[in-house]
C-alpha cells in the first residue's frame, strides 16, 4: 500500500493529486484518487486496518443505496405482509429519493445525519423520521453480510450516548387520562355499548389482547369452562391469519367471570363462519379494523361522554365532539395500568414480570419502558410512615 503524488498540467494550469495505490484482501489492485494529501493518508490508515481485518470494500465492489435496497426487500420477502409493505414504502419514498444514487460507502455518520435531517426539513414527522433510520440500518446491515459495505453508520450514530439519553430524555411514558383510558371513562363505555360491541370492548378491556388477536380470536381459543383464552393466531391488515407478533405473544389469560358469561351469551347469536371467529363480520369473516374503530369503539365513547372538542360547531352551533381515544391501543393500556394497579386502587397489583406475560411482551424491557411509572414504589407517605414507625419502635 503506497501514497504517491501526481502532477500534470491542463490548458497550462498545473494540477496535482495524491494517489493510494493498493491490493484488496482479495489480491486485486485498486486505486483510488485525492486532492488533498491528507485525505489521502486517513484513506490509507483506514484501509490498511480493513484490509489486514479482511473486511475492506473498495468502492468498485460496492453498489448504490437503491440497489441494496432491493437486496434487503427481496431478503425480507418471508416477513409478515404489512411488514414487507412498510419496508417498502420506506425505500420509496424515503430513502431513495434522497439517497439512493449514493455508494454505500459514501454513508457514514455525517452522510446519515444530514440524510436524517433533510427527511424532518422536507415535512416528515419525527416518528416517521425514526422509522425510517431503523429501515436504513436493516439495509446496511443486510448489505454488511453481503460484503457491500464495511460500516453501518446508522448503527454508529446510535452509539452516540449523549444523543439517546436526551431524546429519552424527551420521550414521554404513557399518561392515564391521555393515553390510557380512566376507570370512570371506561365504566361509561361499556355501559353505553350493548350486543356484540359490548362484548368485545368487555373482551379487549378485561384482557389487554392487540385488535389484531382480537381480530383473528376463535372460539377454539377459549375455554369458557376453565375461563381462559389462550392466543394463538393474529389477523394482519391484509386480512391474512398468521402466528402472533412474537413468541412471547402465544400466551394463555385468565377471564374474569362477567366475562365468561358475556361471551357465553354472545356465543348464541355470533355469525357462524369457516374460521370460527369470536368477532367477524356479519357474514363471518374477518371484520375490518376501521368498522370496529367507527362502529363500535367510537359510538361508545360519543354516548358516554368520553370525548374531546374539535373546537368546531354544527349547523346548530352546538360544539362537535370527537372520541377522545382514536385508537383499541388505549384498551390495552387500560389493561395494563389495571394489571398494575395496586388491589386497593382498584387493580391487581401484579409483578412487571406477570405483566409481561399477560400483555405478551417480546422482552421485560418493553413492559418497563412503557409503564414502569405506574408501578407502586412501596414509598409513598403512608408506606414510608409505617415502615419508619417499625423501624424505630
Amino acid at each position: 500500500m503506497s501514497i504517491r503524488e501526481r502532477t500534470w498540467e491542463t490548458k497550462g494550469v498545473q494540477k496535482t493529486a495524491w494517489i493510494v495505490d493498493y491490493y484488496a484482501q482479495t489480491g486485486k489492485r485498486h486505486i483510488k484518487t485525492f486532492s488533498k494529501k491528507k485525505d489521502a493518508l486517513a484513506f490509507e490508515a483506514k484501509a490498511r486496518i480493513e484490509v489486514n481485518g479482511k473486511v475492506h470494500v473498495a468502492d468498485s465492489a460496492t453498489v448504490t443505496v437503491a440497489e441494496a435496497a432491493k437486496y434487503w426487500l427481496a431478503s425480507c420477502a418471508e416477513l409478515e405482509r404489512s411488514t414487507v409493505a412498510q419496508y417498502t414504502q420506506h425505500v420509496n419514498l424515503h430513502v431513495v429519493p434522497f439517497i439512493g444514487k449514493k455508494k454505500l460507502n459514501e454513508i457514514t455518520i455525517p452522510a446519515v445525519r444530514t440524510f436524517l435531517d433533510n427527511l424532518a426539513a422536507n415535512g416528515r414527522s419525527a416518528a416517521m423520521v425514526r422509522a425510517v433510520r431503523v429501515s436504513l440500518g436493516a439495509l446496511l446491515s443486510d448489505a454488511q453480510e453481503r460484503g457491500l459495505v464495511v460500516q453501518n453508520a446508522v448503527k454508529d450514530l446510535g452509539r452516540k450516548k449523549g444523543k439517546a439519553q436526551a431524546a429519552a430524555r424527551h420521550k414521554e411514558q404513557v399518561q392515564v387520562g391521555v393515553d390510557i383510558p380512566m376507570p370512570a371513562e371506561v365504566r361509561a363505555m361499556l355501559a353505553a355499548a350493548n350486543g356484540k360491541p359490548r362484548v368485545f370492548l368487555m373482551t379487549a378491556i378485561l384482557t389487554g389482547m392487540r385488535a389484531s388477536e382480537l381480530r383473528g380470536l376463535r372460539w377454539t381459543d377459549l375455554d369458557l369452562d376453565k375461563a381462559t383464552v389462550t392466543i394463538r393466531q393474529r389477523a394482519d391488515a391484509y386480512h391474512e391469519i398468521g402466528s402472533p407478533k412474537s413468541s412471547k405473544g402465544r400466551r394463555t389469560i385468565p377471564l374474569p367471570a362477567d366475562l365468561v358469561k358475556a361471551l357465553k351469551e354472545w356465543q348464541k347469536d355470533c355469525p357462524a363462519g369457516a374460521l370460527g371467529l369470536v368477532f367477524p363480520s356479519g357474514t363471518g369473516k374477518i371484520e375490518f379494523y376501521a368498522n370496529i374503530t367507527k362502529r363500535w369503539f367510537y359510538p361508545a365513547q360519543l354516548a358516554a361522554g368520553v370525548t374531546i372538542d374539535t373546537g368546531g360547531k354544527d349547523a346548530k352551533g352546538n360544539p362537535i365532539l370527537e372520541p377522545k381515544y382514536s385508537g383499541l391501543h388505549a384498551l390495552r393500556h387500560f389493561y395494563a395500568s389495571w394489571l398494575i394497579n395496586r388491589p386497593e386502587d382498584g387493580g391487581l397489583g401484579l409483578p412487571p414480570k406477570i405483566v409481561q406475560d399477560r400483555m405478551g411482551h417480546s422482552s421485560i424491557q418493553v413492559t418497563l419502558d412503557t409503564y414502569s411509572h405506574l408501578f407502586p414504589k412501596g414509598d409513598d407517605a403512608g408506606a414510608m410512615d409505617n415502615a419508619a414507625a417499625a423501624l424505630l419502635v
